[in-house]
């Protein structure tokens, strides 16, 4: 209604207020965003330069929540603050400064004067009596002696933030603080002083919904229980650390933010098309003119057809250019989502082997150790939980990072992932290989494996079959990949319409160039069938002349 009767200033305030109101009831998430992108329009719209640069720093600040979007968020952020300096609007300067030296924190090596940034912006917020920025610039300040190993200053600066947060009564802020505080315990060998910081820092989380904060403190509390040795809760706080990972990296809103951004971009390139396409018209028109003219001369007749075929090229070339970047950025997009879903995998399967792995094989060999001193009552059972905790903590690592795909390559991998699957189901699966494989690039050898190991699992899950057949053909220029079964079929004109998983294989494939078939028959089973070309599979070599 404020739209339709073009109150624009009304309607900017109502989309930011909205925005918040979804923040709190989802979290991160893209109908967020799409408020605040509003508000930003209708500001625009009014001219009101101040409401449109401080809807810069609103968006800064939120895309600061993803480490993929953070490189966006520092853009925004900047302008934000460039303009706020012209303006004089001190308050302001000092939250734009906040959200770059948040940012700054997540930079390896981080930068050596953020200390001394950070004090100044503190002492910013001081003088111009800004309670809440101070309470801010504080809890950075002690993440940062955190990350410098400085656990007795940053307990110092945590303490001083926590006390003007409750003053304040802001949630998230005394939540972060509490964090802070449980890992200067664990710096300190408190184990279960630092359980007790997170749990308060955990419950403040989960009342605003923040994923990423849940996330760090669930892995956090892991380790501190794994370090008072109490692996069964160290264990459950790890699976939910992959489950608020995963919620937090691979949701569709997450994705829906990621991509946001990069679509405003190809709606910018659209944009310019246009306009391209626009001036061609005119300049035709102009060109008809000329022609009416010069029609009288010969000379002037041969020019304007040849400025007319310069213009037609210039402007085919706009086009084709506009519709590479078009194809870069979705490409950029799907290469972004990929690269963050598998390397959180591989640093939660480290976290996994390196940590509570190594633990429960320390326990194991302990036990094994002192068996004498044990009731015979207690030998069998304790053996066989130890025995089961680490089988599934082994299956958990190798289910994110498969060791064989790293270590031997894609053939083995697959081959080790057929004998396991063959293990636990009753289905027969069978792989042949034909041709030798040459060494693959990791993103496309990672890339195969999962698409085969998702195409596994929905034949085991949904076709009820006897025998699913996995046939690998590779020669110079191709390799085709074929899974079949005998199961019961799919439709797979409504599958394809539906099925994420579906969508996920395609997108893969697509992003390696290939090309992928589904074949499926109602009682005669289901057939895939995918042709990559080889010369984007294969590893780069780097000549060192």
């Amino acid at each position: 209604m404020l739209v339709q009767d073009k109150l624009y200033s009304q309607a900017a305030k109502a989309y930011d207020s909205l925005g918040k109101l979804y923040h709190r009831q989802y979290g991160y998430n893209k109908y967020t965003m799409d408020s605040y992108l509003s508000s930003l329009k209708y500001f625009s719209l009014m001219g009101d330069s101040l409401g449109y640069f401080n809807q810069y720093l609103v968006i800064g600040d939120y895309y600061s929540q993803d480490y993929f979007m953070h490189a966006y968020a520092e853009q925004y952020l900047k302008k934000a603050q460039q303009y706020f300096e012209r303006t004089h609007n001190m308050p302001k300067v000092i939250e734009s400064r906040l959200g770059l030296h948040n940012i700054a924190h997540h930079l390896e090596p981080m930068p050596p004067g953020l200390k001394t940034h950070l004090r100044v912006t503190e002492r910013l917020s001081v003088q111009y009596k800004q309670p809440y920025s101070q309470a801010y610039a504080l809890s950075l300040l002690a993440n940062t002696y955190l990350l410098s190993k400085q656990p007795d200053s940053a307990y110092y600066f945590a303490s001083r933030s926590l006390t003007i947060s409750n003053q304040l009564n802001v949630k998230w802020l005394i939540g972060l603080n509490h964090f802070y505080l449980g890992l200067v315990e664990q710096f300190k060998d408190h184990s279960l002083a630092a359980i007790e910081a997170y749990q308060k820092s955990y419950n403040l989380s989960k009342a605003e919904n923040s994923l990423g904060m849940m996330r760090e403190l669930s892995r956090h509390t892991a380790d501190s229980y794994s370090r008072t040795g109490d692996y069964k809760n160290a264990y459950d706080w790890s699976l939910k650390t992959l489950d608020y990972t995963v919620q937090f990296y691979a949701s569709e809103q997450t994705k829906s933010i990621r991509l946001q951004e990069l679509d405003s971009q190809i709606k910018t390139l659209a944009v310019e098309k246009q306009l391209v396409e626009e001036q061609s018209r005119n300049q035709n028109v102009l060109n008809s003119a000329l022609f009416i003219g010069f029609i009288i001369s010969i000379i002037g007749v041969f020019t304007l057809a040849y400025l007319r075929r310069q213009q037609k090229l210039i402007d085919h070339q706009h086009t084709v250019i506009a519709q590479q970047q078009i194809r870069q950025l979705e490409l950029k997009s799907l290469r972004a989502m990929i690269e963050g879903q598998e390397g959180e995998r591989s640093r939660i399967a480290r976290d996994l082997h390196d940590g509570l792995g190594i633990q429960l094989s320390r326990i194991k060999l302990f036990i094994e150790a002192h068996q004498e001193e044990l009731p015979l009552s207690f030998k069998e059972p304790l053996n066989q939980f130890l025995d089961e905790a680490c089988t599934e903590t082994r299956l958990i690592s190798n289910d994110l990072r498969p060791y064989a795909l790293s270590t031997f390559g894609l053939v083995p991998a697959l081959e080790d992932l057929v004998q396991k699957l063959n293990l636990v189901n009753k289905t027969k699966l069978i792989l042949d290989h034909y041709g030798e494989m040459p060494p693959l690039g990791d993103e496309a050898a990672v890339m195969i494996y999962r698409v085969v190991q998702e195409l596994l699992n929905n034949a085991l899950k949904h076709a009820h079959a006897q025998v699913v057949t996995v046939q690998l053909m590779v020669n110079e220029e191709t390799t085709l990949i074929s899974v079949d079964d005998d199961g019961l079929g799919a439709d797979f004109d409504n599958l394809l319409s539906k099925g994420s998983g579906i969508a996920n294989i395609q997108s893969r494939i697509a992003y390696l160039g290939g090309h992928v078939m589904w074949h499926g028959e109602a009682g005669k089973g289901t057939s895939v069938m995918i042709s990559l070309p080889m010369q984007k599979l294969q590893k780069t070599e780097v000549l060192v002349a």
